[in-house]
């Protein structure tokens, strides 16, 4: 069932990531590039470009370590060469993984953030 012609298409979606520590992981998001236009106690809105999450307020150890995002970049070797120079894991305590090509046409490499989310960041491959 389509719902592109009935005026009911959709729009934008986003997740909501839980923050261990709320205040650590919106440093976090923010040294990876991330405004955040908005935030109370309980919640930030994250924004980098056209794309966006809320952050939020929130842990469960379970439901942390096993969701993961996807970002799509033009430049994943950049983003790489910029997360080593800032040195990201030493300073936050998170495991990275060094950039790979994926059977899926990508390039991409792993981040975990802070609270145990994963991060994939990858450019798509001819």
């Amino acid at each position: 069932m389509s719902s592109a012609g009935n005026g009911f298409g959709a729009v934008e979606i986003k997740a909501f990531v839980p923050a261990r520590d709320f205040a650590l992981s919106k440093r976090f998001y923010e040294e990876l590039g991330f405004e955040i236009p908005w935030s109370d106690d309980t919640l930030a809105y994250m924004r980098l470009g056209d794309t966006a999450f809320f952050l939020q307020n929130f842990y469960v150890a379970e439901h942390a370590s096993n969701f993961m995002m996807h970002l799509i970049v033009q430049n994943v070797e950049g983003w790489w060469a910029r997360l080593q120079q800032a040195d990201i894991a030493g300073r936050y305590g998170v495991r990275t993984v060094p950039p790979q090509n994926q059977p899926w046409r990508q390039r991409d490499f792993v981040l975990a953030d802070p609270s145990g989310v994963l991060w994939r960041i990858a450019q798509n491959m001819p």
